[in-house]
């Protein structure tokens, strides 16, 4: 052990931890109680566990809340990045794209952007042990509007998002039943158009069919046919908003006292889905046709690679299944102990999450498959259905024509409601951890009201999106709220820390944590490649923005501008925190930045 007095405590540091704080003599505010300058490991140095070069050490505070176990990280972590997303969005864009050719960029994707901005958040939050908007404190203050932007972006998902999920509670509470309401045309909401062709010959499906299962979705869940669009969405659906009541209840107890709750939850709304995953992949695999969903699933079309396209998809899909920049990452890191092996969480997470998408895909195509054989039509007709509806309608009918259809249904909504509930936790704790940093002195030790004050307002969000034109707004929301704000938010941030920040000075940060710094490749992907692959993404959208369409609703160019400006209203924050940052306060250019000069301690 090797004391040293400093800064009015004395730090103890041995070779293998760092930061342990004692007080001692004078007293230090709570918050720069966790933050504090220490000692970091220098080539060449006599004394491996001391040196007098001092770089920031960040040290675990006894106020700070800590996870309980270290797999409740991992399982949050996992929960967050593993969503409804990895359910239908992989396998429908991989084979869009050339199927099993499309591997080829989603892994390259990963390993030089996905993967190193997942591991420099995880690692940010870690060192700098606080939320996304105090953060910027530490990195560089005039890029604070960033956390602000963050926390914006994360209210606007949790509007669309739990609706997603009380469309599931809704499915889960109809599947209680010894037939399915989505297995036959005999019901109120259905119409002439219903065409059921399961169990029945001679039955001819033309363009104006409509499965019962898709009028179940869109007339008895959605009732959308009472809005005429986003002109007139018609009324609040009473039933769809007692699910989302129910669901944000859930989400309050499961958060309400910081991540010793939310912690254990997760250890079943992580785990659950994979057990049905793999109840469903069996199966999957024993229907008549699943071997032709399987194929269409991953038979390379080796020319697509050919296409820019298939770039920015592979791009597009690994960024927002990781989920760097959303702020998460930050938040949940943050309450990790100083030294752990952020590095070793960010390639297990990572590797997760991509093989979760890719077994999901054999679980739609499967059934996909079967879907093609009993209607007697092409896997490509069948699944040109994405997002939504291949959960709500394309899903679910082909459960309801299988032998045991209740017991498939529930577990398959159950295991949907769970995807959606750990990524709620996560989005909605960025929020939570971002304003407790932030505001100490009012809301430290308040955190059942914040969380309380929080739920309510995405409650009030998201009653635009249980009218009977809901989908539409869901529709909105999910292209425009989120799309290319959070790619560029992400952007700055990896700019920040790599060119403002300073790559040396983020590497000395994760040597002081790790006890080794990362290696070349890592900061070359930082400084370079992963920003030019957020970039890549920003252009490439902006230049290719194929219209907007639900069902057989066009939207309207107004609408579109509303889009817009919902994108903007989120990003806005940042040149505006810049401009009154710059205005404000006095001194240099550097010195409002607050970047830290070259061998200056910091902060």
């Amino acid at each position: 052990m090797c004391p040293e007095l400093l800064m009015g405590c004395l730090v103890c540091y041995d070779e293998r931890s760092c930061g342990k704080l004692i007080t001692f003599l004078s007293p230090v505010s709570r918050q720069d109680s966790s933050v504090m300058a220490g000692s970091l490991p220098q080539q060449g140095s006599p004394n491996p566990g001391y040196s007098a070069v001092t770089v920031p050490v960040i040290t675990q505070t006894d106020s700070r809340d800590k996870w309980s176990k270290k797999m409740d990280f991992l399982l949050s972590v996992i929960g967050f990045a593993v969503d409804l997303g990895n359910v239908w969005r992989f396998p429908y864009i991989c084979y869009q794209n050339g199927g099993g050719a499309f591997l080829i960029p989603y892994v390259l994707m990963a390993i030089f952007g996905g993967v190193p901005l997942f591991y420099m958040e995880l690692a940010l939050g870690q060192f700098h042990r606080t939320g996304a908007i105090s953060i910027w404190k530490h990195i560089c203050p005039i890029f604070k509007g960033i956390g602000y932007a963050i926390c914006i972006i994360a209210l606007y998902v949790s509007f669309y998002y739990n609706t997603i999920i009380a469309w599931a509670l809704f499915y889960f509470y109809s599947s209680f039943s010894s037939i399915l309401p989505w297995t036959n045309c005999d019901n109120l909401w259905n119409t002439p158009d219903c065409t059921n062709y399961f169990g029945t010959d001679n039955v001819t499906w033309t363009n104006s069919s409509r499965s019962p299962a898709e009028e179940f979705y869109t007339r008895n869940v959605l009732e959308i046919h009472k809005s005429s669009g986003l002109r007139n969405v018609g009324g609040v659906r009473w039933q769809l908003m007692l699910c989302l009541f129910l669901i944000f209840t859930i989400v309050y107890f499961s958060l309400w006292k910081g991540v010793k709750t939310s912690g254990k939850v997760v250890w079943v709304t992580a785990t659950l889905p994979y057990i049905v995953l793999f109840i469903l992949l069996i199966r999957g695999a024993t229907l008549p046709g699943a071997w032709r969903g399987v194929v269409f699933y991953l038979k390379p079309q080796w020319d697509k690679l050919l296409e820019t396209s298939v770039w920015v998809d592979a791009a597009a899909q690994i960024f927002f299944s990781l989920g760097p920049g959303f702020g998460v990452l930050l938040a949940l890191s943050s309450y990790n102990p100083f030294t752990n092996n952020c590095y070793r969480d960010a390639i297990v997470t990572s590797l997760v999450n991509c093989l979760t998408s890719f077994v999901s895909g054999f679980v739609i195509f499967t059934v996909l498959g079967y879907m093609a054989e009993m209607r007697k039509v092409e896997v490509e007709d069948v699944a040109r259905d994405k997002g939504p509806s291949l959960l709500f309608i394309t899903y679910p009918e082909a459960i309801a024509n299988m032998m045991g259809s209740t017991f498939f249904a529930i577990i398959f909504f159950v295991m949907m409601i769970t995807l959606g509930l750990d990524s709620t936790f996560g989005g909605l704790e960025a929020i939570i951890t971002a304003v407790l940093d932030e505001y100490p002195d009012h809301f430290s030790h308040r955190r059942e009201l914040v969380v309380l004050c929080l739920v309510i307002v995405c409650f009030l969000g998201s009653l635009s999106t249980l009218t009977n034109g809901g989908a539409y707004v869901v529709k909105l929301l999910e292209e425009f709220g989120v799309g290319c704000s959070i790619i560029a938010v992400g952007f700055l941030e990896a700019i920040a820390v790599s060119w403002f920040y300073g790559i040396k000075r983020f590497s000395s940060d994760v040597q002081a944590m790790l006890g080794k710094a990362p290696g070349l490749f890592w900061r070359v992907c930082w400084v370079a490649i992963s920003p030019a692959f957020l970039a890549y993404i920003i252009v490439s959208s902006l230049l290719k923005a194929p219209p907007l369409t639900l069902f057989d609703y066009k939207y309207p160019d107004w609408s579109i501008m509303v889009g817009y400006a919902i994108g903007f209203s989120s990003f806005m924050w940042i040149p505006i925190y810049m401009v009154y940052k710059l205005v404000w306060t006095p001194g240099s250019l550097k010195q409002v930045g607050g970047v830290p000069e070259t061998g200056e301690d910091h902060p």
